[in-house]
Parts: C-alpha cells; structure tokens; sequence
C-alpha cells in the first residue's frame, strides 16, 4: 500500500486530506492511529476517519466506485489486469471527457484535479517528512489502558511497566510531543509513570514498523 501511495503522490502530488473507513490498513480494533496514518500524517496529510457502519459519511467515494464498476463492466474481464486496464480507462473518461457539469468535464471546471500542487517525490519525503505533525495529532488522544497483574500494559502490540501497584487498574495514556515519551496518568490524572516512545521514532514510523508484529 506505501508503495502504491507513493507512486499515487508522484503522479497526482500530496493530497491535504484523507477521508477513510476504518478497516485495514485505515483504521483498526485499537483506538490508536495505524501505522500506514501515522505515516501520511508525517507527510502533512491530515486524517478524517469515517464513523463505523456509516459509509453515507463519504458518499461521493461510495458513489464513484458505484459507477466505477458499472463502467467497467468486471464480469467481463478475462484478468485482473484486463480490469485494471479498463478502470484507468473508464476513470480517464469520467474525468476528463465525460460532460458532467454544464456539459464540460470535471477537468476542464476543476483543473486543480490534474495536481494537487502539494509535491511529492522520495528525495522530498526524505527531506519533509515531519515527525513533529504526527506527535502533535497524537498528543489529543488519550487512550485507556488496564494494567495487567504484572504491571504491564500494551501500546502498538508492545508492552511497557506501568507498575504492579496499579495491576487491575485502568490508566490513560498520552503522548508528550515535545519529548517523545507516553505518559501514564490515574483516574485522578495523577502521573504514575513516564517512559520513551520508542514506536513513534521517525524510522519505525517512515517504514510502518509502529506496530510489533507477532511471530
């Protein structure tokens, strides 16, 4: 998905915002970002998820794959590449010859849709990427935790000591954006412990290794 994006960015140029659902790589069961948003929010992409079960909230995409795949006919492709080659196709119709808006296509009253004017290549990314956004857009989550009898709790599949003192316990966690660090606060915001946040460090994020993978 990273890949097919970046290539995605180079062609049409960085979008300033992503409406998406919440399934996989978009969203997840947990209630932080995954791994593929923390990327894009580095390269000043805001995120908009959708409310789940309630695709209406982004109805002119819903819409688009509708016609999509009434245009494409995929019942009749002999390969997924046939399919592909037929959706590009169909796409650069609806966008660029169909009369859709007082008889002129989307391009010709929407230029803006060729690029989006926002750059994009990999020695940009290499350049812009910002960590600095993605720990910002996390610092408002406050996510909540029960810490288990040996006093560990789990952030991105990975576990960290809150303390057995507070086993049993549930804890809200935060982001320090200025140091990097997750905090763990009691009911009471009372702070009980610190520690670095060794999954938010620009490397792991840029290769979306946020998440520990089991196995």
């Amino acid at each position: 998905m990273q890949v097919e994006l970046r290539r995605a960015f180079q062609h049409w140029g960085r979008p300033a915002r992503f409406r998406v659902d919440n399934g996989t790589p978009w969203g997840s069961p947990g209630d932080l970002p995954t791994d593929l948003a923390l990327w894009l929010l580095g390269l000043d992409i805001d995120m908009v998820w959708n409310p789940p079960r309630q695709p209406q909230k982004n109805g002119v995409v819903e819409r688009s794959q509708g016609t999509a795949k009434r245009w494409a006919e995929p019942q009749a492709c002999a390969s997924l590449a046939e399919l592909q080659q037929r959706l590009q196709e169909m796409d650069e119709i609806q966008r660029e010859e169909y009369p859709s808006l007082d008889g002129q296509s989307r391009l010709q009253v929407y230029p803006q849709i060729k690029h989006s004017g926002r750059t994009y290549t990999a020695a940009w990314e290499k350049k812009h990427w910002n960590q600095t956004k993605v720990l910002e857009h996390l610092a408002g989550y406050a996510v909540v935790r029960r810490v288990d009898r040996g006093g560990m709790i789990s952030l991105y599949n990975r576990n960290h000591y809150v303390g057995t003192l507070h086993k049993g316990k549930s804890v809200f966690v935060m982001v320090d954006p200025g140091v990097c660090e997750w905090i763990a606060a009691d009911e009471q915001e009372r702070q009980l412990r610190r520690w670095p946040a060794v999954e938010l460090e620009a490397p792991r994020i840029r290769n979306l290794e946020v998440t520990q993978r089991d196995g």
